[in-house]
């Protein structure tokens, strides 16, 4: 169950995102869903190296969304290289 609620709130984070930085991304849903969960990782690794505390709940949320927003930015910087 761990494993479906975590690619669910991942979708989420990764709609939000696209929504927030609109533009021409490729994937349906399952990349999606990978880019809020890797946005996850990173948003909790940026907010500890920053000292911020983030915990579940909508720190945690807005974490996930500012980490799939900054994997979306350096992948259109990767994409537009090649």
């Amino acid at each position: 169950m761990h494993w479906i609620w975590l690619f669910l709130v991942g979708l989420v984070i990764g709609i939000v995102a696209k929504l927030l930085m609109p533009g021409k991304d490729p994937g349906g849903f399952i990349i999606t869903a990978i880019l809020g969960i890797a946005g996850m990782f990173v948003g909790d690794w940026l907010a500890a190296k920053l000292g911020i505390m983030v915990g579940g709940g909508l720190s945690g949320f807005i974490a996930g969304v500012v980490g799939a927003i900054i994997l979306l930015f350096l992948y259109r910087l990767v994409a537009k290289k090649t």
